[in-house]
């Protein structure tokens, strides 16, 4: 078998067992085309839905909802992308940091001031691209703190 198909069977197997709840013993990488975006934190790889780690955006029917969804089908759909996953899951999503090309997603939509960090997850990793209008007039929920 060769080399690619290999490392695509492998990676397909990790993301099969992610999703239907069993723990990964390391982090794996899901590389492939945003399918479909579900909000400012959430996208879909080859239809695997992703949330975006340490990432916390507004429900689409929440205020500012509809413009971080918005900006991140801008940003990513059609595109292809590398997730680095982290080996959690919840429920229907895998959880990951995502890049396009070498650009962190979840580090821009905070840059821009259309998500926020989520401590809790994040380790602080998103913190300091944070921008005021986006600390009052997103609230973070309480398991993000």
């Amino acid at each position: 078998m060769n080399r690619a198909i290999l490392s695509k069977l492998v990676t397909a197997v990790a993301v099969a067992a992610l999703a239907f709840g069993a723990s990964a013993a390391e982090p794996s990488e899901l590389a492939g085309v945003v399918t479909h975006v579900r909000d400012g934190a959430t996208i879909e790889v080859d239809k695997i839905p992703i949330g975006l780690n340490g990432v916390f955006a507004p429900a689409v029917n929440a205020r500012f909802g509809k413009a971080s969804k918005q900006f991140m089908v801008e940003l990513v759909w059609g595109k292809r992308v590398r997730c680095a996953l982290n080996g959690e899951n919840t429920g229907d999503l895998i959880i990951g940091v995502c890049y396009l090309g070498d650009q962190d997603i979840g580090a821009t939509a905070v840059g821009v001031g259309l998500a926020r960090d989520c401590p809790k997850f994040s380790g602080g990793r998103y913190k300091a691209l944070e921008r005021e209008p986006a600390r009052s007039r997103i609230r973070l929920p309480a398991n993000c703190r």
